[in-house]
């Protein structure tokens, strides 16, 4: 991969820009408490400033009508030399819409923090396009406005990743994971029985101990194929956007593949195992698989993980390439962050990952 510019770090004080780049779901009526919450807890755990990009907040619809806004929203983040950083709402479906409006050379020249995750995944690769650094990680709704508290797993990473410009080191499996919840109330018993409590309340608290979050323990990294050491450059994919935008100048170069540590989210689509199958032949016809190093993935089940060794091993040929399971990047809660292109280490024998640099400058 080629070296890319690094951004600035993150500071106490700084102006944070939220944007709506892919879905719009953040100023939906229903959606807006959970949206107001991530805003007030990301503003007071990291003393920042947060501001909406000019059409964060449209809704739905009218971010699904008009690509084009979203992408005057990026350009507007970009340009505007008081904003720090800029951070996604959420994921969504089709970014690929939005590029026909951007210009690169704006992105190249005004480097910064942009960190998101899902389809999102389409921005990594433009701003790899571009020639600049990029993170994938946790957007606004969740997990920073996950119901209860944004967990120190979570926070640590950001802090580490984008607030720091020390050596992030290793990153350790998450001690216990909770699937994504999008409900906007809980029940809890008290003395006169079963009680329903809203999630995102119009006050001031950043947290609410009471909610009952089923965390369950996590099992750790696993290492299904591979030993000793790997290093290269960590780029992540979600297939489904890196998919859409196959074909186009922005879908990932030979290069970006070389020696590279692939975190893939590979999961059967819509629970279809042939879909998730020609998924992953799609990126073996691109060549994602042929000169990487590592493949880091989250948790797989039985039928994803068959699919997964069927392309490497019998259509890419690559029993040498390293496979580890259980990374905490994908659409679950807690999230790492990883900054794209940063140099990674996988040792199987511990097993342990390690990010041999700073995220940040």
């Amino acid at each position: 991969m080629k070296k890319l510019i690094i951004p600035s770090k993150l500071n106490a004080g700084d102006k944070v820009a939220f944007i709506s780049i892919s879905g719009g779901r953040a100023g939906d009526e229903d959606m807006l408490p959970r949206y107001r919450l991530g805003k007030r807890r990301f503003e007071k755990i990291f003393n920042v400033e947060v501001v909406e990009t000019p059409h964060a907040l449209c809704g739905r619809d009218y971010i699904y009508e008009h690509p084009e806004k979203r992408a005057e929203d990026l350009m507007w983040a970009l340009k505007d030399e008081s904003i720090k950083g800029i951070i996604c709402n959420q994921g969504g479906d089709d970014s690929y819409r939005v590029l026909p409006y951007i210009d690169p050379q704006v992105i190249h020249d005004n480097p910064k923090v942009f960190m998101g995750f899902s389809d999102i995944a389409t921005w990594t690769a433009v701003f790899t396009y571009a020639g600049v650094r990029s993170y994938y990680g946790p957007t606004v709704l969740t997990p920073i406005a996950q119901p209860g508290k944004l967990d120190d797993y979570t926070e640590d990473a950001i802090r580490r990743t984008l607030f720091s410009n020390e050596v992030i080191g290793e990153i350790k499996a998450s001690s216990k994971t909770t699937p994504i919840d999008w409900k906007t109330t809980y029940t809890i018993k008290d003395g006169s029985g079963e009680k329903v409590c809203e999630r995102f309340p119009d006050t001031d608290a950043i947290e609410d101990p009471s909610d009952p979050i089923p965390w369950v323990p996590g099992t750790g990294y696993k290492v299904l194929q591979g030993s000793g050491k790997v290093r290269g450059p960590i780029f992540p994919v979600c297939g489904g956007p890196l998919h859409q935008i196959m074909g186009t100048k922005f879908f990932p170069s030979v290069d970006v593949w070389e020696d590279a540590i692939i975190a893939l989210e590979h999961v059967n689509v819509y629970d279809c195992k042939l879909a998730g199958y020609h998924e992953l032949q799609a990126f073996a016809a691109a060549g994602a698989f042929d000169k990487a190093k590592a493949i880091l993935t989250g948790p797989l089940d039985d039928d994803s993980r068959e699919t997964l060794f069927k392309v490497i091993l019998n259509e890419v040929h690559r029993p040498d390439i390293v496979i580890v399971e259980n990374f905490d990047f994908i659409h679950r809660t807690p999230m790492t962050v990883i900054p794209v292109g940063a140099q990674v280490e996988v040792d199987c024998d511990a097993p342990a990952i390690r990010i041999l640099e700073s995220g940040v400058l």
